[in-house]
């Protein structure tokens, strides 16, 4: 089991989460808040590149070479543990990571482009970071205070019937990493536990992707929906109310498209979809739309809004 820290943490700023699920930010900041977890976010950080790199409009070398900027931004900072919002980007740093402490070729040609560019401070030395120890998703961290998080909890939610669904770029890239395993991570089971709800234990296609891919679902976007639609009716057929996620795009895929997929289909799914900070931020009783930012999904929250609070006034 890797070591997981609660300190010296740079938030990595996401281009997905920002422009689409902004309450994702806002949830994971307010939970790190709650559980005392030291953190920075700075203005200086870049983009991780992935949607550009999967979409081939971004080599490895410039991707590496951004990356090597913000590990010198987080070193500078003090705060060497970085902590991903989304999965691609949590996966591109690490790979980016690796390629910078074993190719001495690549370093040095980074480096050099750093140095020329007037970015002295930002140049990187062999293992300044290490993928494993400084280099994780924000759910990680969370998942390493999952006891102190079931002592917070203020709303019941375990009228709910939830599913989750993690990232690829999370499980299946860098496998070693996973918590619990690549076949079958435990992350988000574990945070809705601790909020006193119990996961779908297993649902057909559970471990499929999303169906976006990235370039997919514009370039074939039949294809690219017909996975995604596979999966709503799986979990249909459990009679889910929410899918949770922890990566922007696998959220953008299904929230965005349902619609789409219903009209087309002819079936209507109703489901629900929240990243796990946002719904471990609502059990922590996080504002619904200050902290939460329900109003940015496109599968309306009302209903299950609505049955949060019908079960709370029961108690």
């Amino acid at each position: 089991m890797k070591k997981i820290p609660d300190k010296e943490i740079l938030l990595f700023k996401s281009c997905l989460v920002n422009v689409e699920y902004p309450g994702v930010e806002s949830s994971t900041k307010y939970l790190f808040d709650k559980l005392g977890i030291e953190y920075i976010i700075s203005d200086r950080q870049s983009c991780c590149t992935g949607l550009g790199h999967y979409a081939d409009l971004f080599d490895q070398f410039s991707t590496t070479a951004l990356a090597a900027r913000n590990f010198g931004i987080a070193r500078n900072e003090g705060h060497k543990n970085i902590a991903t919002l989304c999965a691609t980007c949590y996966a591109i740093l690490k790979k980016s990571c690796n390629i910078l402490n074993e190719n001495d070729e690549v370093r040095g040609q980074i480096n050099k482009i750093l140095d020329d560019s007037g970015c002295h401070d930002l140049t990187y030395n062999a293992d300044d970071m290490d993928s494993r120890g400084n280099i994780f998703h924000s759910v990680e961290i969370l998942y390493n205070k999952a006891d102190e998080i079931k002592d917070l909890v203020e709303v019941d939610l375990s009228g709910l019937k939830v599913a989750s669904h993690h990232a690829c770029h999370y499980c299946k890239v860098h496998q070693k990493d996973t918590i619990g395993n690549e076949r079958d991570p435990m992350v988000i089971e574990t945070l809705a536990k601790a909020c006193g709800v119990e996961t779908v234990d297993w649902y057909d296609r559970k471990t499929t992707t999303c169906g976006n891919g990235f370039r997919q679902r514009y370039m074939n976007r039949d294809l690219s929906l017909s996975v995604t639609e596979e999966k709503l009716n799986s979990l249909k057929e459990n009679d889910v109310d929410i899918l949770l996620h922890m990566c922007p795009n696998c959220q953008m895929q299904f929230d965005r498209n349902q619609g789409a997929i219903e009209k087309s289909s002819g079936t209507e799914f109703g489901i629900v979809y929240f990243n796990i900070s946002q719904f471990v931020a609502l059990a922590l009783g996080a504002d619904p739309y200050k902290v939460v930012g329900v109003q940015t999904h496109t599968v309306p929250v009302d209903k299950v809004l609505e049955k949060i609070k019908q079960t709370n006034l029961c108690q």
